[in-house]
């Protein structure tokens, strides 16, 4: 993807420094104006602006100056550091936008002194906490080797970032902050999550059921509309402190019918849609260096025992086999949805590609449900069917079990194309996020076992170091509203299987299941959220039983010293400048490091695989965001490839947050990211010499 010039950030800098002083002598000159209190707290935020602005100077050049050395290559500039310096430039610009704006507007009757001075505080606030996150990552720079980006040997270093997290303010980012680093298509959907979530979040664990409680929430979010500051504090508060089931069930919402059926309207429409249902029966293979020999798998059996696989098939047209018995008998919908009784619907011939599909969500939440928008359109595009995993999730079902069910998945889908619609000469994995961890691990499974390797992976912004080792890009987990640390914790932890019970999921169970109960309780559920909404209008700050006398960003800015001389013990490693601490939480953030051994498995976080394990992979088609947490796992596995001369690409995509492809026709953004993912199956599935082809011609020389 095309790069935009790189920006010169001493006019930046010196620009900052105009406008700051331009406000100064607006407000501070011979005409003093009767702005009261208001025009005291905008001088004072200005004035803290312009020192954050003269000591980051200097940082951003020390950066600017070395940051490419930890780029892919040349072609691919991106990394942690670069997008650190990224994100503060979109502040900066923000700032020296509303600066220019007060100085030229304040003498206009409809001038709103309190409201600018509150927009000022926050971007204040957020200048404060990013010129923290740049001294850290300065730490990094000087502990790590030339062009390491993790710091896979400093436990030490790890540990006190992840204290250092949990005491750090985070709520400006999520308040009249939200997603400024983010294009501007992007803010409005991500103001939604928000609202949305923090709204969840006040009615979630009231005895109500899945739908009943978006309903109320719904009703109830009015406030966080008008208050960005309370909308701010309940989103730190949430991705502090709820638990994992919270989140596994608001991103569930993703699945319910109403969300999904609007999704299936603005999608592209299909031939085949339907789920099914694989038995767990031991399956045999040909072996990859001797097809006369095989290979016996087994089904999923870790935790509970031999279960079966659960899987979509998605294809935009019908082709021979699709609408045969053997494989419609494995519908969990009877009959399948296949529009085999249209007379104008033509069977066509098998295609000779197939693309598996392994969806993310953290691998706790999500199905291949929530990803059908893109899948619909990839089946379209590329004229493939697609077969997409619902494989068991964390917590229930931790390591190996999802593993276990994708690589079976994989294996059946060999032995049964000619049931799939596919002849599978060229086969590639494709996956997001936890998707694209199983796509690479799946690979090495099959290197391990000996069958045929796939093709080529498409992998976006996976998931290939599941620790909370410290990174550049991983400081981002303060900001990112799709991606907090708390959050990625407890998903890392669900899935290494640590403090939780596993239960076997139930058979069949969905989200549609309690819908006829959810519809019966929506009137009771309407009629408190409807009074609860009110409530919240006549009395906008009242929220979890607790007021909220002034503003968060006022109270953050009246705090800034006081916050100097009070620093938990967590920021005294961290050797911040003399006179200078990020601006802290008013609760900290439970946050457990992950520590357990099976982080470290190779087939959980693959950048930790040795060598031998990794040779023989696929291409591997990286498609990362430069605004993700996980950036930096994505540009160190594609160097450890490339250093062992395995085939490997990245792109990088740029101001877009992590699960893009969610994002799917919501920004020309996100559709032309989606693009490359695009082209980058194709390119796997054109390839002249793939490698299975290559170890058959192999074995008929010899």
């Amino acid at each position: 993807m095309r790069e935009a010039p790189e920006m010169d950030y001493e006019v930046v800098f010196a620009t900052l420094e105009k406008v700051c002083q331009d406000n100064i002598s607006v407000f501070c000159g011979p005409s003093r104006l009767p702005h009261g209190t208001a025009v005291e707290r905008l001088v004072t935020c200005v004035k803290q602006i312009q020192e954050h602005g003269r000591a980051l100077e200097p940082v951003v050049t020390s950066f600017t100056a070395v940051y490419h050395h930890y780029d892919f290559d040349a072609q691919t500039p991106g990394n942690g550091y670069r997008t650190l310096v990224k994100v503060l430039e979109a502040c900066l610009l923000h700032i020296i936008h509303k600066a220019r704006y007060i100085a030229s507007s304040y003498s206009n009757p409809f001038f709103r002194v309190d409201h600018n001075t509150s927009e000022m505080e926050a971007y204040c606030s957020a200048l404060c906490q990013l010129r923290a996150l740049l001294h850290l990552a300065q730490q990094l720079i000087n502990d790590n080797d030339c062009g390491q980006l993790y710091s896979l040997q400093d436990k030490d270093l790890s540990r006190s970032f992840v204290q250092e997290y949990s005491s750090m303010h985070k709520a400006c980012f999520y308040g009249r902050c939200l997603g400024f680093q983010y294009s501007p298509s992007i803010r409005p959907f991500l103001q939604t999550v928000v609202i949305s979530m923090v709204s969840y979040g006040e009615t979630y664990g009231k005895q109500q059921s899945g739908l009943g409680t978006a309903a109320l929430s719904l009703l109830t979010s009015g406030k966080y509309v008008i208050d960005p500051e309370l909308r701010g504090a309940e989103f730190e508060r949430i991705t502090q402190n709820l638990d994992m089931q919270f989140w596994k069930s608001f991103w569930n919402l993703t699945e319910s019918g109403l969300l999904t059926g609007f999704n299936r309207i603005a999608s592209k429409q299909v031939q085949v849609n339907f789920t099914m249902t694989v038995p767990p029966v031991t399956l045999r293979l040909p072996l990859a260096s001797d097809p006369r020999l095989s290979v016996t798998v087994s089904p999923p059996i870790a935790h509970w025992g031999p279960g079966p696989v659960h899987m979509r098939l998605i294809s935009y047209e019908l082709r021979e086999g699709q609408d045969s018995e053997e494989l419609l008998v494995l519908s969990r919908a009877k009959p399948p949805p296949i529009s085999t009784h249209l007379p104008w619907v033509q069977k066509q011939p098998r295609s000779p590609w197939l693309l598996i599909h392994f969806h993310g969500g953290g691998f706790v939440a999500q199905t291949s449900k929530s990803h059908e928008n893109y899948l619909r359109s990839w089946s379209k595009e590329l004229n493939v069917p697609v077969l997409s995993v619902d494989y068991s999730l964390s917590p229930e079902a931790p390591f190996p079990r999802a593993l276990e069910e994708c690589f079976y998945a994989y294996c059946w889908a060999l032995n049964n194309c000619h049931l799939l619609g596919s002849t599978a000469e060229r086969v590639c994995l494709a996956g997001d996020s936890a998707g694209g961890n199983l796509c690479i691990t799946v690979s090495m499974k099959a290197i391990s076992t000996g069958i045929r390797i796939p093709d080529g992976i498409m992998a976006a912004y996976p998931a290939t170091l599941l620790t909370t080792d410290a990174s550049p890009s991983r400081l981002l987990t303060l900001i990112d509203p799709l991606l907090p640390l708390g959050v990625l914790t407890k998903c890392i932890n669900a899935y290494a299987g640590i403090d939780y019970q596993t239960v076997q999921p139930a058979m069949g169970s969905s989200t549609l299941s309690t819908l006829s109960r959810d519809t019966a309780m929506l009137l009771s559920d309407l009629t408190q959220g409807a009074s609860n909404w009110i409530q919240s209008f006549l009395d906008p700050r009242r929220t979890s039983g607790r007021s909220l006398s002034r503003s968060s960003s006022q109270r953050q800015t009246e705090t800034h010293m006081s916050n100097q001389a009070s620093v938990p013990n967590s920021g005294a490693q961290l050797c911040y400048p003399q006179g200078f601490e990020p601006l802290r939480s008013e609760s900290l953030a439970m946050v457990n490091p992950t520590s357990c051994p099976v982080i470290k498995n190779p087939f959980v976080s693959p950048l930790l695989a040795p060598n031998s394990m990794l040779k023989g992979l696929p291409p591997v088609h990286i498609v990362a965001s430069a605004l993700d947490a996980l950036l930096d796992d994505s540009v160190m596995f594609a160097k450890k490839l490339r250093d062992m001369g395995q085939p490997v690409s990245l792109t990088v995509a740029k101001d877009l947050p992590h699960g893009f492809l969610s994002l799917y026709q919501l920004s020309k953004e996100t559709d032309v990211a989606a693009e490359v993912c695009v082209a980058r199956i194709r390119e796997v599935f054109e390839q002249e010499n793939p490698p299975h082809d290559l170890r058959e011609k192999d074995l008929t020389e010899k």
